[in-house]
């Protein structure tokens, strides 16, 4: 071989071996950033989504490391602009995220056996208050100031905020309840679950909202058609009844039973309840 020809075909070589992969075959060799709202202190969130990073690492055939956010803007913002590709998100976090970077739903979660939950308004058993009208001037307890969705829904109910006597943002709905069964506020919001488990027991329901999608997963603009296909199935697959599965998914949050399929149109209630604090 001449040493022109051993020159072209080296630096044919070199081409090849310096040219990028492109699309899904590079997708396919590069690690998945696993981002989620701060429910509880990194930490323990850390504690509850690894049994999860572990199945999609060994379903996916490739790893699948967390990225967690310090509070719920930050995680917002890692989705939207693909600091992660895909993120355990709230209603209003994930809608956030669509809007700023067309971040796109995975599965919903499944809870008791239901893919939605509603949220109420609760009062004190034996409290004078029989209406929603009667919240005027009264005392009210929201969980955490993060969740805007708990103030839509009161806002959504008639209510207006500033007909409150006062209201203050008091972290978990543990404390709302206990902060409303002692006394120490008129009223409260309260996930239904929690709600149902306190029905009788010293907690009433005075409103509850319609039917609202629940917490999600959802992914990058920039995670690949044929990669979000697959992510799909690998939540959808995770099944109750098969006890490794099971703590996956009990880790995650014990009332879990699961995930489903969702919709961007899902969460059009939500948007519609959270509007009047977007102007």
């Amino acid at each position: 071989m001449s040493l022109r020809i051993l020159i072209a075909v080296c630096g044919a070589l070199s081409l090849l071996v310096i040219k990028p992969m492109s699309g899904f075959a590079a997708e396919a060799n590069k690690e998945l950033r696993f981002g989620s709202v701060a429910m509880d202190v990194p930490t323990v969130m850390h504690h509850r989504l690894t049994p999860l990073t572990q199945y999609l690492t060994k379903t996916l055939g490739k790893p699948v490391r967390l990225k967690l956010a310090n509070n719920m803007s930050g995680a917002i913002d890692d989705v939207a602009t693909g600091a992660v590709d895909l993120a355990y998100l709230t209603p209003v976090a994930y809608i956030k995220s669509n809007k700023k970077g067309n971040t796109r739903l995975v599965a919903k979660t499944v809870t008791k056996g239901r893919g939605s939950f509603k949220l109420m308004i609760v009062v004190k058993e034996n409290s004078p208050i029989k209406s929603l009208e009667d919240l005027k001037g009264r005392s009210f307890a929201f969980g955490d100031k993060a969740a805007l969705l708990q103030r839509a829904v009161v806002v959504g109910s008639g209510t207006k905020l500033e007909s409150l006597g006062t209201y203050k943002f008091l972290g978990h709905y543990d404390n709302i309840v206990r902060a409303v069964m002692h006394g120490a506020f008129d009223a409260g919001i309260l996930k239904d679950t929690k709600a149902y488990k306190w029905k009788d027991k010293g907690i009433r329901i005075l409103y509850a909202s319609d039917d609202l999608p629940p917490y999600n997963i959802s992914a990058s603009s920039q995670v690949s058609e044929q990669m979000l296909v697959k992510l799909r199935e690998a939540f959808l697959s995770l099944d109750a009844n098969n006890e490794e599965h099971k703590k996956i998914i009990k880790a995650l949050d014990k009332k879990y039973d699961g995930f489903a399929k969702t919709s961007d149109a899902e969460y059009d209630v939500v948007r519609k309840l959270v509007a009047p604090f977007n102007k």
